[in-house]
């Protein structure tokens, strides 16, 4: 699997995320894709930071990781490690 390939099939991740758990949907639905390298998703957050500080939800992000990887697991069937910047 590519960034590509995962950027075509992000939209379904996101909608499976957001059926099992709308708390971490809200805290990733803004990411953008930086990079795939290996097995480790790179996430950019830098344009949710242009917001007002009301949609700042790095301090929960966290604890919502393991809902992104099973959602990509479920969608795509890969294991990834996730990061962000």
């Amino acid at each position: 699997m590519d960034i590509a390939q995962l950027r075509a099939g992000w939209n379904e991740v996101l909608d499976h995320l957001e059926r099992k758990n709308r708390i971490a949907w809200l805290a990733f639905f803004d990411a953008r894709l930086a990079s795939l390298t290996n097995s480790t998703l790179l996430l950019d957050f830098s344009d949710s930071q242009k917001f007002a500080s009301g949609h700042e939800y790095s301090a929960i992000r966290n604890d919502h990781r393991l809902a992104l990887q099973s959602a990509i697991q479920e969608v795509f069937g890969i294991e990834l490690e996730i990061i962000d910047k």
